[in-house]
């Protein structure tokens, strides 16, 4: 249950940032990631656990990173961090001993993370066929 909800949240967020235009800045990915990186940080602070803070502050850090740098270079490398970050949820227990995350977490996260690359890869393709559709501007 837990999948199929991360699931049809991802698609609520991105068909409503999509409709209000908000996907057009492209900051909106890269935040995307670095909140969702974060979670882990917040549910070792709920269980007063520093060894899976800094644990998890490490990950957290390599797909902020990960976020920086799509964001100066290529928006497909947000999409690939979003669905690697889908694939940790389901590894993160092997990862990082943190009491606080809530068993349901990983599969709604990695639902979510993996619906949010799939629509947003689907979304660069589009945009890169329209513009390549597009006929060339008076000023070429």
């Amino acid at each position: 249950m837990s999948m199929l909800i991360g699931t049809l949240l991802a698609l609520a967020v991105c068909a409503m940032t999509r409709l209000a235009g908000l996907d057009r800045d492209r900051a909106l990915y890269p935040v995307i990631l670095i909140v969702i990186a974060s979670y882990y940080c917040l549910f070792a602070v709920m269980a007063g656990s520093s060894t899976a803070l800094w644990s998890d502050a490490g990950i957290a850090l390599l797909f902020t990173v990960a976020a920086i740098i799509g964001f100066r270079r290529s928006p497909w490398l947000i999409a690939a961090a979003l669905a690697a970050h889908g694939v940790m949820d389901l590894f993160h227990h092997q990862l990082v001993a943190n009491a606080g995350v809530p068993p349901w977490w990983p599969g709604f996260c990695s639902a979510f993370d993996i619906t949010a690359a799939i629509w947003f890869g689907i979304s660069l393709a589009m945009d890169c066929r329209s513009a390549r559709l597009a006929p060339a501007s008076a000023g070429e």
